[in-house]
């Protein structure tokens, strides 16, 4: 399979089967997209122009239901309501004149989704194979404020190299999302087992993706594996924990997620033994009564104290926070710059104290004055 990465996501090359196989599977992105045409399209004819060229009569009958979805990007537009408007328009006025009558607009629940993206005058448009964003897996039934996108959250535990053989620790594990991802991962399950897909209820591509569909779900069941890791989730909030343990419930994996209410700065009771991998999303913000800027560093600097007592655990931390890293005092081995959503965060990944403490070189011996002999 051919991967070109672009802006915001990646473009690839595939066929039926492989491309269903990625909606199934893939834990990192929201959606995945169907391309149809694209072209130079200035001004509002410009836009009704490209879209009028291309085929919809081979992906919607008059009885299907759509809705246009616009983004732009260094635009002449400015709003991109006008710009899902023109497409509209030139869908419904080809789908008239090529079957005799117009198919209806649902924005809530389309049949098939057009997506459209304008970068300066060059319109790309496609048709989004999944519907609902991938990050919605469905067992979010609770959340606290700030969630973890499980997009996101699976991201952190793949740059994290987490490969579902180790235990996981979050020491603030709020609504339980990198605990869920990471136990999914060790029962390699698909994201996307659980839900269906506008495709297929396409006019064309829905007799060709539903059997392969059900060949895919088969094969996806059949993977699955028991967890044979222990996952640790602690919080000290009451109702940050209520969340997990329902959304942990809704997820099916209530037997190796174990949640318990404790204050990392004061210890976390774990077995003596526990070792694995420690991954977590700490507080950005004044959100943990410390009073402001000062305060959080105070919390970090407290963390990592508390790291070199977790001495069998690497670590994995997304910080929200510039002033995370200095006031944690250790080095990190990687770093990795992501989003979480508007803010710009950094991963720092930390190898576990006592391998840390291994592998740094002796300190050298203060030299002493040397006596002359006399």
């Amino acid at each position: 399979m051919h991967v070109r990465r672009d802006p915001g996501g990646v473009r690839f090359q595939a066929n039926l089967l492989e491309a269903l196989r990625v909606c199934l599977w893939t834990r990192l992105a929201m959606r995945v997209l169907w391309p149809v045409g694209e072209g130079e399209a200035p001004g509002a004819e410009g836009l009704y122009a490209v879209a009028e060229s291309i085929p919809w009569e081979d992906y919607l009958t008059p009885s299907t239901t759509f809705a246009v979805e616009a983004s732009l990007q260094k635009s002449e537009h400015a709003h991109s309501g006008f710009v899902a408007l023109k497409i509209k328009d030139a869908i419904v006025d080809r789908m008239r004149a090529r079957a005799g009558s117009r198919p209806d607009v649902d924005s809530r629940s389309p049949d098939v989704q057009v997506v459209a993206h304008l970068s300066g005058t060059w319109l790309k448009l496609a048709l989004d194979l999944v519907g609902e964003p991938l990050n919605r897996r469905g067992y979010r039934i609770r959340q606290t404020t700030a969630p973890l996108k499980e997009t996101l959250a699976a991201a952190v535990l793949r740059a994290a190299h987490f490969t579902g053989e180790e235990a996981v620790l979050d020491p603030m594990c709020g609504s339980g999302t990198l605990l869920i991802e990471a136990a999914w991962m060790a029962a390699r399950r698909a994201p996307a087992l659980g839900r269906s897909f506008p495709v297929e209820r396409w006019p064309e591509l829905g007799p060709l993706a539903r059997p392969l569909l059900v060949d895919l779900r088969a094969e996806a069941k059949a993977a699955q594996r028991p967890i044979a890791i222990p996952l640790w989730g602690f919080d000290r909030d009451e109702e940050a924990l209520g969340a997990a343990r329902v959304n942990v419930r809704a997820a099916g994996v209530t037997g190796p997620v174990r949640l318990e209410e404790a204050d990392v700065t004061k210890g976390l009771p774990l077995p003596p033994d526990a070792r694995g991998l420690l991954v977590t999303n700490p507080p950005y913000g004044d959100r943990v009564g410390t009073g402001g800027q000062k305060g959080m560093k105070s919390f970090y600097f407290q963390l990592g104290e508390r790291f070199e007592a977790l001495a069998r655990f690497r670590a994995a931390i997304l910080a929200g926070n510039p002033a995370f890293e200095s006031a944690f005092h250790h080095r990190p081995s990687e770093r990795r710059e992501l989003w979480n959503g508007a803010i710009p965060c950094t991963l720092l990944c930390y190898p576990a104290p006592v391998d840390a403490a291994a592998s740094a070189p002796p300190a050298r011996r203060p030299r002493g004055r040397r006596t002359p002999k006399g």
